[in-house]
């Protein structure tokens, strides 16, 4: 038996490749994407809760936790939307959803689908995931180099950190 690759073998890994390469490069502009629609979505959820955007209850001013976390909503969602100190700003409004997961929604049942948590629990890892990624493309932090010591931005909208001797 031959096990040498058969020619629709060889195509089929050749546009795998390809097609692997093409989602690599793509992939700073899907995260850049992604990290806009979330911080869209949650400006909206604080816009909501302070001035009753989109037909929300207003949060009253300086209750604990309700109008701090409507803060951290507005100003960590525009943060992360705009992609200005997107992992520090990621950081804190995925500390504050997974607050709210465990102090609001967690008496309510094991899973967010018995407790009513999901948005909170989706908020929370999708706001971790961008602390470990970085903005992606599309970020403001590309325009000004905001970057800590030793720290460069890449054009392709990945973050690297370079080490210096």
């Amino acid at each position: 038996m031959n096990s040498s690759p058969t020619p629709s073998s060889a195509s089929g890994a050749a546009s795998g490749a390809t097609l692997n390469a093409r989602l690599q490069q793509a992939q700073p502009y899907a995260l850049g994407l992604f990290r806009i629609v979330t911080g869209l979505l949650f400006t909206c959820h604080g816009a909501g809760s302070l001035f009753g955007a989109f037909g929300r209850e207003t949060a009253a001013a300086g209750s604990w936790p309700g109008w701090y976390a409507a803060v951290i909503e507005l100003v960590g969602g525009a943060l992360v939307l705009l992609g200005l100190g997107t992992r520090v700003a990621a950081l804190i409004a995925s500390g504050a959803m997974a607050y709210a997961y465990f102090s609001v929604h967690q008496e309510g049942g094991l899973f967010p689908i018995q407790n009513g948590g999901e948005l909170s629990a989706m908020f929370s890892w999708a706001f971790l995931l961008l602390v470990f990624t970085g903005p992606g493309a599309f970020a403001l932090d590309h325009l000004f180099g905001s970057r800590g010591p030793g720290q460069s931005v890449r054009d392709d909208g990945n973050d690297r950190t370079s080490v210096s001797a």
